[in-house]
């Protein structure tokens, strides 16, 4: 063989069809439990979603699909697209929309990522962001997160001539925690005009402080800013999978021809401009979180608990000690076995915590009764 002739694939002389290297070693995606044996309702607060439900209004769009389903969805989604422009003020062309902005990441890596290629994010950082990047074959980077907490100054040392996508979700899940737009705005400043930043705002709309801001003026006036937002949190439309993002012409162009035909179902689009319309479901939504989620810390810390923060999300990072009969996974199996359902994050890197939605008034205060009478028994 000359030194200039291929090398063989060695999946081509595989017995059965094989992979791409790389694939097997992903670990799929883990959503927050949903059952608990022997108990038929249990309290799911495992999954951040909304404990009020989702707007009447956007309920009755939904409704009101019935009768278009044998009829494609509209590939552009431009009832929603419409909406969101007027609303945040922002060019229609330079939206992207996905089955949740999970789809948008994944986009997002599949445009931009190639073999050798790298993506960074926190050590704690979303599973989908590395899911995607891993599907391309390129490396993924955790820069340390002291404290919990996003730090840009470890961001950029993982930072080289190969990476081509910093992801940062602000706030973060499943920490909570957030960095003021004046870090956000200096680690852009600090990237290579190449690299794609990505602010996953999630959450943004729980996040309350003056300082924070989800990003949308950045993208607005860079090449290289894309921001990313989802209805399954705080407009309680998990089940519809419908998110966004708002990028660069370019980008959005790139990722339109990359992006599945009819990706938003009708249903979707309507109930999305439907809940974009119902600003007082958003604000009792809010309202909620503001009331119980300061509430639940408090009544968690008192118990001698670890609750990581301050958050500005609709949930709570809540660290145990590593003592026998008091450690998370306990905690976990035992708040299981009352029907209170929570998300363990051993798969995060954070073996010591769970992760608890703020949920109703009941929700909360069977929460903090029970892990009481965990801590004490």
């Amino acid at each position: 063989m000359s030194d200039d002739a291929p090398i063989p694939d060695a999946r081509a002389k595989a017995a059965r069809p094989l992979p791409k290297p790389g694939i097997l070693d992903i670990h799929a995606y883990v959503p927050g439990k949903a059952q608990a044996e022997g108990i038929a309702q249990p309290i799911k607060l495992s999954a951040n979603e909304n404990p009020l439900g989702s707007s009447p209004k956007a309920q009755a769009a939904y409704e009101s699909a019935e009768r278009s389903l044998h009829v494609y969805p509209d590939p552009r989604a431009t009832i929603v697209r419409e909406a969101l422009a007027a609303r945040h003020r922002i060019e229609p062309e330079r939206l992207v929309f996905g089955c949740g902005s999970d789809e948008v990441f994944a986009m997002l890596n599949q445009a931009f990522l190639e073999p050798g290629d790298n993506m960074v994010q926190g050590e704690f950082g979303f599973a989908a962001f590395a899911i995607g990047a891993y599907a391309c074959q390129a490396e993924v980077r955790r820069a340390k997160e002291p404290n919990f907490r996003i730090d840009v100054d470890e961001l950029l040392k993982c930072v080289d001539d190969r990476t081509r996508i910093v992801f940062l979700a602000n706030p973060g899940n499943p920490t909570g925690t957030w960095i003021p737009f004046s870090e956000v705005r200096r680690l852009h400043d600090a990237l290579p005009p190449s690299v794609v930043l990505v602010l996953d705002g999630a959450y943004g709309e729980f996040a309350l402080d003056a300082s924070f801001n989800d990003g949308i003026d950045l993208a607005r006036n860079s090449t290289n800013v894309v921001v990313t937002h989802t209805f399954s949190k705080l407009h309680g439309l998990a089940a519809l999978r419908i998110g966004w993002g708002y990028a660069p012409l370019e980008i959005a162009q790139a990722l339109d021809r990359i992006r599945m035909p009819f990706n938003t179902s009708v249903a979707a689009q309507r109930a999305a401009v439907a809940a974009l319309e119902d600003e007082d479901f958003q604000r009792a939504s809010i309202d909620l979180n503001e009331t119980w989620r300061p509430w639940l810390t408090q009544q968690l810390g008192g118990l001698g608990l670890d609750v990581v923060g301050p958050s500005a999300t609709n949930f709570i990072l809540v660290g145990f000690p590593k003592i026998p009969g008091r450690t998370a996974a306990e905690a976990d199996a035992y708040l299981t076995s009352r029907g209170l359902l929570v998300r363990g994050v051993g798969n995060y890197g954070l073996p010591d915590h769970v992760r608890i939605t703020i949920g109703l008034e009941t929700h909360n205060r069977a929460v903090a009764e029970a892990l009481a009478d965990f801590m004490t028994q």
